[in-house]
């Protein structure tokens, strides 16, 4: 009837319906998303977050799985820590090895105490001068390598006198103690590079540095160690004698020798660089006990009784 007035409130019924009628079906749909298996359930990929989900969801595919990263596996060190006593040495000696892939350091007790390094620094000398050469974007001629070779080599004296000044002589030795980050060692009190008091410990320490291209620099470290494993002469004795002839030509080396009139002693000290590996060894005997042979023979000894045999 027109004009005719609705009841208060008679308008609302509608939406009250409609209200419940939505509540009803949320209901629904929350009971379906609870049933195991329903297709309303979530998944762990629709809650990436929640604690467990993760671990427990399985790609479809399995070429889509991150492919698992190999753990490390080391061969072991061809050497073992073992008491030397049986050996009876004579006056001091002293030795470790650093595993190159883990640095990892083995030795005996005393590794940590120094000895003069005589000619086993010029395997130090040699690499400072040819990194900084490199660092002045200069390169040596070839008569300066040829020197170089000599010294390594041959253990040339003169020689080695001359790159040693050329690189600062007690300022090369403290670059070396900052570079390779050697702990034990000290300048000589001299100031020259026969008196250079280095630590088995730090010995194979300098053997890494070598070899790790920390003290020749990227360019000539492949160089230097190839004239380490062409040691030849007097110079060639020690760590790598113990080993095969077949692998002592992978092994570079540089030994020192000297007779020391004020301490009474031969100074004797080995440095070698393997595959895996680099050694310090050093002996200090007596006059009475015999020349340098014995302390050259000490180095072998002591590599050959603390090598581990292939399995």
């Amino acid at each position: 009837m027109a004009g005719a007035r609705r009841r208060p409130g008679s308008h609302r019924r509608p939406l009250a319906f409609s209200a419940v009628a939505v509540a009803l079906v949320g209901l629904l749909v929350l009971s379906l998303r609870l049933v195991p298996g329903s297709p309303l359930r979530p998944t762990a990929a629709s809650h990436p977050d929640v604690a467990g989900d993760r671990s427990t969801a399985q790609p479809t595919d399995r070429s889509d799985r991150p492919a698992p990263t190999p753990s490390p596996s080391l061969e072991p060190l061809p050497f073992q820590a073992r008491n030397l006593d049986d050996l009876d040495l004579k006056g001091w000696y002293a030795w470790s090895v650093l595993d190159k892939r883990t640095g990892q350091i083995i030795g005996s007790k005393n590794m940590g105490e120094t000895s003069t390094t005589a000619s086993l620094i010029k395997s130090w000398v040699v690499a400072d001068y040819l990194r900084r050469s490199a660092e002045a974007g200069k390169t040596p001629s070839d008569a300066k390598l040829d020197d170089a070779t000599r010294i390594i080599r041959d253990s040339d004296n003169t020689r080695a006198q001359q790159f040693y000044e050329s690189v600062g002589s007690a300022a090369s030795i403290k670059r070396l103690i900052s570079i390779c980050k050697l702990t034990d060692s000290k300048v000589a009190a001299d100031g020259g590079w026969s008196r250079t008091l280095l630590s088995p410990r730090d010995t194979a320490r300098l053997g890494l540095c070598i070899d790790d291209g920390r003290a020749a620099g990227p360019k000539w470290t492949k160089w230097l160690l190839n004239e380490m494993r062409l040691v030849r002469g007097a110079g060639d004795f020690g760590i790598r004698k113990a080993f095969p002839a077949a692998e002592q030509k992978k092994i570079a080396i540089k030994n020192g020798w000297i007779d020391r009139e004020k301490e009474q002693e031969y100074h004797v000290n080995c440095l070698a660089i393997g595959d895996t590996w680099t050694m310090g060894v050093m002996v200090k005997s007596p006059f009475s006990v015999g020349g340098w042979d014995y302390g050259m023979k000490a180095c072998e000894q002591i590599t050959e009784a603390l090598r581990r045999e292939p399995t």
